[in-house]
């Protein structure tokens, strides 16, 4: 199965103080850093004869896990049912009703001002309901972290060499897990950060509502405790808009909405930066196409997060 995923590049972006690097994940197979924790994960599964012909997949997601696993899935020709939310993106989900035959989509938000826990709440029904499920559980499952430890991070480390910044978005804590480990036993001086987004539970704060996905997390997930993080940095989804139309405007990369808030994080934190020049490595996590109608629409972004999101932003 690792014969399908492409080895993705890293780019050297000017940025004034800092060499500044981009693994662009959104070359993988469904355009997106999924496809490492999903392959993985379905890997070490059918070794271990957890999933078999008869088997049906079952998950939660916000959009691009769903659509990793719809793909490799369908190659083997092993059923999956996604569990999504009013929040996915409408071309993410329009693929993912072309891949699957049952899509299931929850509509009641929980107790968080979010649809996570209703989500689980579905797979919980479904996995009762089903006769043979195999659940990835991407929340806690260590083979998703693992394959970003030895896919993404691999791939990353022998590309630029010494990193001094690495910053990574956070959602399930797959990424920031197998990152910080790879990077904690290779360059253990290197500075992590992680990236969320106001609304999410992740680093303690009380989860409320949030519009854009692929970032943040209604719940703490395992895989973060586990994670080796140095420091934390939590921005608006306004200025995660505006992160990505400066990403587009700089450097001419279309990307998801989690990728511009990392980008926020990296402009907030070396704004003004003299001296020497450190090594900052990001991954552009998914590419911009399915959030064509939010986080690129101007009318979107004014009426859900108000024109301030926009301001300078646009060339």
């Amino acid at each position: 199965m690792l014969r399908d995923l492409p080895k993705t590049r890293v780019v050297r972006l000017p940025y004034p103080g800092i060499r500044l690097y981009a693994k662009m994940e959104s070359e993988n197979r469904t355009g997106s850093a999924k496809d490492r924790a999903a392959i993985w994960i379905l890997r070490e599964a059918v070794r271990r004869g957890e999933i078999t012909r008869n088997t049906t997949v079952v998950e939660s997601s916000s959009g691009n896990f769903a659509l990793s696993l719809a793909s490799f899935l369908n190659a083997l020709n092993v059923p999956f049912v996604p569990v999504l939310d009013p929040n996915v993106n409408a071309a993410t989900e329009r693929t993912l009703r072309r891949l699957c035959a049952r899509v299931e989509k929850v509509t009641e938000p929980d107790g968080t001002g979010g649809y996570l826990l209703s989500r689980l709440t579905r797979v919980a029904e479904l996995r009762a309901e089903l006769p043979d499920v195999y659940w990835p559980d991407q929340y806690t499952n260590p083979d998703g972290a693992r394959g970003h430890y030895e896919l993404t991070a691999g791939e990353l480390l022998a590309d630029v060499g010494r990193v001094d910044y690495l910053f990574v978005g956070v959602g399930t804590g797959a990424t920031i897990n197998g990152l910080s480990h790879r990077l904690g036993v290779e360059q253990p001086d290197a500075t992590v950060v992680a990236v969320d987004v106001e609304g999410s539970a992740i680093f303690g704060a009380p989860p409320a509502r949030r519009l854009i996905p692929g970032i943040g997390s209604s719940i703490r997930p395992p895989l973060v405790d586990a994670a080796w993080i140095s420091k934390v940095v939590v921005l608006s989804e306004r200025d995660e808009v505006a992160g990505c139309r400066a990403l587009l405007r700089d450097h001419g990369i279309y990307a998801g909405g989690s990728t511009g808030c990392v980008y926020a994080a990296i402009t907030h934190h070396f704004d003004g930066h003299s001296g020497r020049e450190p090594v900052v490595a990001f991954l552009c996590a998914d590419n911009g196409e399915p959030y064509a109608d939010t986080v690129y629409a101007d009318d979107w972004v004014a009426e859900h997060l108000t024109p301030v999101a926009t301001k300078g932003a646009c060339a």
